[in-house]
């Protein structure tokens, strides 16, 4: 029969294990979050002069202005989101059920264009020359278009298609797509499994496309990559991450920049935003983001 006097000695070891085995636990998910990165680049924020901030998007001058719901998309998933200069107004695509939507910086829909041929449409993006380019992350493809009025529906074997590659990538392919005025290229953003940044230069009429170029980056803070866009103002890439529920700026070269967290209690959001599928920049630098199934926000500069 154990003495009693060892009994005070296991619990301790069982309890200086428990204990190992938490710190251990919380080391771990730190690494697989990144939080080491994102604290030096905090710090790395704090010092920034007026300077380095006036030449970047900078995100920690950024609050929520608005947050609503899409009426009528709670059944579709949004998913991915660009702002098109041409009308003034935003697309986002739906996955679940595939269309094209436009809808109004306030979130009011305007219209719904149904995507035929489609499997997993997950990015669209207003082109430099009017056009318009969605992604199918399923059929790794990105298809080419020029919107018109009154247009109803689309049918994927009538536009032109270019074939993005990586076969057997599945569900884990190209996410994110935004348009570069100053390179004339489109940047696509594969979402995990390896993710990574990738150029494309613009398909011309002829169908002709370019070859899918990496871009060279460091570390990028974030366990995946769901959407981006760049700020044609500074050259910028704001990049939306679902799984670390981040928004950060890359500069040029692919370095972090800046960064603001998308979790509840920061930056104005009360709840936070979970499952982040698309962002989107105007030409005023407001920021706004779509969150599955159906909710829409907006950030803008803090005055």
């Amino acid at each position: 029969m154990p003495d009693s006097a060892t009994r005070p000695s296991r619990l301790r070891l069982a309890l200086y294990i428990l204990l190992l085995l938490t710190v251990a636990a919380a080391l771990l998910t730190g690494v697989l979050l990144r939080w080491d990165e994102q604290l030096k680049l905090y710090w790395q924020e704090q010092s920034a002069d007026a300077e380095h901030r006036a030449a970047s998007i900078w995100l920690p001058d950024y609050e929520l202005a608005l947050q609503t719901n899409l009426v009528g998309l709670e059944e579709d998933e949004t998913s991915g989101l660009t702002w098109n200069p041409a009308t003034g107004t935003l697309f986002t695509v739906t996955g679940q059920n595939p269309q094209l939507i436009e809808f109004t910086t306030g979130g009011v829909v305007l219209r719904r264009i149904t995507l035929t041929g489609f499997s997993d449409p997950e990015a669209v993006e207003a082109l430099g020359d009017g056009r318009l380019g969605i992604v199918d992350e399923r059929r790794r493809l990105v298809a080419v278009f020029r919107p018109v009025p009154g247009t109803e529906s689309l049918d994927l074997d009538d536009l032109a298609t270019f074939d993005l590659g990586f076969d057997g990538a599945g569900n884990k392919g190209f996410e994110g797509l935004a348009w570069n005025p100053q390179t004339q290229r489109m940047l696509l953003a594969k979402e995990r499994d390896p993710y990574g940044l990738f150029e494309l230069p613009f398909p011309g009429e002829d169908g002709a496309v370019g070859v899918l170029e990496p871009l060279p980056y460091q570390s990028l803070l974030v366990r995946d990559i769901s959407s981006v866009t760049i700020d044609p103002r500074t050259g910028h890439t704001l990049m939306l991450s679902d799984e670390s529920r981040l928004l950060v700026e890359l500069d040029r070269l692919g370095r972090p920049r800046s960064f603001i967290s998308l979790v509840g209690g920061l930056n104005g959001l009360v709840d936070g935003i979970d499952q982040a599928e698309g962002v989107a920049m105007d030409a005023l630098g407001n920021i706004y983001v779509v969150g599955e199934p159906n909710r829409f926000y907006v950030f803008s500069r803090r005055r």
